[in-house]
């Protein structure tokens, strides 16, 4: 067997053992991490049709103060997201007197694929958001991130386990499933689920929580 087949095969089980050891690793706390009192750098995901409403009302009963600063990202198309997550930045200084907004930063993502789009388009789509969001991972790596569905939420969240298994960052992902999910999870959902890329998955319904055993039940959020 020569050396180039040897090393490749080496190479290929680093990696399996390092992918493992991720995926085992996820969801638990790490030795020589921050303090939980300490404040974590947070990517908040935005997307249409409901869900940047759904993580607004979810990020107004979390403790400001805890996750910061926040960078916003929303797709380049959603015109709406950004505008509502700058007036919740300006309710918060409003409500506390800090310059809340000056430790926040919008920022838009390329779409992987429009509705309506053709498939063989997406796939030049496709890779150009998978290179915007890993310029703009590189440039935030973030130490949290938020997302309850948009479909802009996964190339981000791969990139982020990517990350994990080359060591550039451990970025503790948390996944919160939209309310209008009853039966069964979003397509988004479903890949971070089975794929065992979110750190923590919450589910809104009990139904399905029994139905993807490792979410968390959390009850209604709105």
């Amino acid at each position: 067997m020569s050396f180039a087949v040897v090393l490749s095969l080496v190479t290929i089980g680093v990696v399996l053992i390092r992918v493992a050891y991720v995926i085992c690793r996820t969801g638990k706390p790490l030795k020589g991490r921050r303090r939980a009192s300490e404040p974590a750098s947070t990517l908040i995901v935005l997307g249409s049709g409901g869900h940047t409403a759904e993580m607004l009302n979810l990020l107004a009963v979390l403790q400001k103060d805890r996750f910061s600063p926040r960078f916003y990202i929303a797709a380049a198309t959603d015109n709406m997201s950004l505008q509502k997550a700058r007036s919740f930045e300006n309710s918060l200084a409003n409500e506390t007197g800090d310059k809340v907004v000056e430790t926040s930063q919008f920022m838009q993502i390329y779409r992987s694929r429009e509705v309506g789009q053709s498939y063989i388009t997406s796939v030049w789509t496709t890779l150009l958001a998978l290179a915007h969001g890993l310029w703009l991972m590189i440039k935030i790596r973030p130490e949290v991130i938020l997302c309850n569905g948009p479909g802009t939420c996964v190339p981000l969240c791969i990139i982020a386990f990517l990350f994990k298994i080359v060591g550039v960052r451990w970025s503790s992902i948390f996944y919160v499933e939209s309310i209008a999910r009853v039966q069964r999870l979003s397509l988004s959902g479903l890949i971070l689920y089975k794929l065992h890329i979110a750190d923590q998955f919450f589910v809104q319904w009990p139904q399905l929580q029994r139905r993807y055993p490792r979410a968390h039940y959390v009850g209604c959020l709105m």
